[in-house]
């Protein structure tokens, strides 16, 4: 794999990286973790405009579905041990020009969130990593995983009219890693901790209950899927322990995860992840926040034996976010490059580096 470089934004402590459909076009939403703003630019990276103006402690970003650029965002979350206030908010564009915020739920500690739909209906799940603090560091309060059926309309929704949330799991420790999309053909929302990873169904319909699943028991920090090696069946790609510096990979074999793949050399802190199609083929990103800070691609190599292997396309970089898409014909990777401030588009192409 090639990939040309090119630095679009400087933004202190870039974190949270997000699509938005706007006005008939589509967007990147890049917001900063802690002091910093919240930005929209064009899918070549081009500056837009400002959100909002910071501090953002932004976690996450979701756009609402079915509506044209409103989305969900956390804000306050600045740091595991400052993260007391942190809140859900709707961002909406304001009829007279820029945007308007509102908060539908406050929720100490809320790390990350996610929309999944079910027939008609939509449901916010939402995972805090612990549930309380009395020190720096303290990890004596597991976190939760929350969710609700979203309501038709969210103006309804305020701060003295607030989500109602129920818990769906708790008793998660270091409840950190988020992962939103299809496995094996079912949509759901799968959460990584201290205790395992685990997939969430929302209610089907004419069914009131969310179904959980345990997917693996050893902890891990963040998670993605892919059909990496062709087979039909999603592989998983794992970070493990939390904020940890090993990558696996596993394969679903007689209703259980089996470990097949670790990467031989150690990424630590590692953080961003992101799978799906690269320049046409399947593959996972792991971008790593500490040492020498790369930005990894894992695919299969098919032949007489087919095997998993890594390709480096940076280092010294230190993402805390990144995703991949195809816009005007090329293969572009968005990159928060949260250890050097910087907002990084690489555009990928098949070849040597």
């Amino acid at each position: 794999m090639k990939v040309e470089k090119k630095t679009v934004f400087e933004m202190e402590k870039c974190y949270s990286i997000a699509p938005l459909f706007y006005r008939g076009k589509h967007h990147m939403l890049v917001a900063a973790e802690k002091t910093d703003d919240c930005i929209m630019m064009d899918m070549q990276g081009n500056y837009e405009e400002t959100v909002w103006k910071g501090p953002s402690g932004t976690m996450s970003m979701v756009q609402v579905p079915d509506t044209d650029g409103w989305f969900l965002a956390t804000r306050e979350f600045y740091s595991p041990n400052d993260s007391k206030k942190a809140r859900i908010i709707l961002c909406r564009p304001a009829p007279e020009g820029g945007w308007k915020t509102s908060v539908i739920k406050f929720l100490p500690h809320v790390h990350r969130f996610g929309i999944l739909s079910s027939g008609k209906k939509h449901y916010l799940i939402a995972a805090t990593l612990c549930s309380g603090r009395d020190y720096k560091d303290d990890w004596s309060y597991p976190g939760k995983v929350y969710a609700c059926e979203l309501p038709e309309d969210l103006t309804v929704c305020s701060e003295d009219n607030q989500l109602e949330m129920k818990v769906l799991k708790e008793g998660l420790l270091k409840n950190h890693g988020y992962y939103q999309g299809s496995v094996n053909g079912s949509a759901c929302a799968v959460i990584a901790a201290e205790q395992g990873i685990f997939q969430f169904l929302p209610p089907g319909e004419g069914q009131g209950e969310w179904r959980i699943r345990q997917l693996t028991d050893l902890p891990a920090s963040d998670m993605t899927f892919a059909d990496l090696d062709g087979d039909g069946s999603d592989e998983m790609v794992t970070i493990e322990p939390f904020h940890g510096d090993t990558v696996c990979i596993y394969r679903e074999a007689a209703n259980t995860y089996k470990k097949v793949y670790t990467y031989s050399e150690k990424a630590e802190f590692a953080h961003a992840i992101w799978a799906g199609m690269v320049c046409g083929r399947p593959s996972a990103l792991i971008g790593h926040r500490k040492g020498s800070r790369k930005l990894l691609m894992f695919s299969w190599r098919s032949g007489v034996q087919g095997e998993f292997k890594a390709d480096v396309l940076d280092t010294d970089a230190g993402a805390a976010n990144v995703l991949c898409y195809e816009y005007g014909g090329s293969t572009y990777i968005l990159a928060a490059n949260r250890e050097t401030d910087e907002i990084v588009l690489y555009k990928a192409e098949e070849g040597d580096a």
